[in-house]
């Protein structure tokens, strides 16, 4: 299954919304902000969901990825394209057959920008990988919630604690960074960017004005 990109929602089809970001982009408000909203008035159910993670393997799969443990970036990866493989046949691919609203934080962008340009892995491997683990499924569109690295890293800093991809040293996070911003420029039809250097309300604004030309009721655009 394929599914087509930005169109409205009101063809009964199931639609996959990714959220895309470094680390204090503030995907997790924003996604449960979203979900608020379109819970309050779309007819369609609207799930949350996340990579890793996702199903009870990707959650196990989550605890060895994030861990304070040596992964080596090759193994890395793999695990990555494990887990959505199982995330996509086990949740993705029968939720959207169903008809519902898919709220994902990370896909296959973040493995790109994360294992491909941050880690330096081979683009044309992670794309073949991408390809085996989706079976063709896409975004509707992703939202890049883009804060400036230094931003990102200090709320970073404001948690507990940070897992093992978030202790990686800044040139990493600004290749990663980096990533995000070719995808962008390169997908300019999926990938919307968010100014997510403002606070929770104003990015919240540009992500429903970014959203409502494409939610519709099934009569007239809200």
């Amino acid at each position: 299954m394929i599914v087509e990109a930005l169109q409205p929602f009101s063809n009964g089809l199931g639609k996959l919304i990714v959220f895309e970001g470094i680390e204090g982009a503030g995907k997790t408000t924003q996604i449960q902000k979203t979900s608020d909203w379109l819970k309050s008035w779309l007819s369609q159910q609207v799930l949350i969901t996340r990579e890793p993670g996702g199903t009870p393997l990707g959650e196990r799969l989550r605890e060895v990825l994030l861990a304070d443990a040596l992964v080596y970036d090759t193994s890395e990866l793999l695990l990555y394209a494990a887990d959505r493989a199982q995330h996509i046949q086990e949740f993705i691919q029968p939720a959207l057959k169903a008809g519902h609203i898919i709220l994902c934080d990370r896909f296959t962008d973040s493995t790109i920008a994360y294992q491909g340009y941050g880690r330096g892995l081979s683009l044309d491997l992670i794309d073949q990988l991408n390809q085996i683990a989706t079976q063709g499924i896409k975004s509707d569109l992703t939202l890049w919630l883009d804060v400036d690295v230094e931003t990102g890293l200090e709320r970073m800093r404001q948690r507990a604690s940070a897992d093992r991809i978030e202790q990686a040293d800044f040139a990493f996070h600004h290749r990663v960074q980096q990533g995000f911003e070719t995808l962008a420029k390169t997908y300019p039809e999926r990938i919307i960017r968010i100014d997510a250097n403002l606070a929770a309300n104003q990015v919240q604004a540009q992500i429903r004005a970014a959203l409502n030309p494409r939610l519709q009721d099934g009569k007239n655009s809200i």
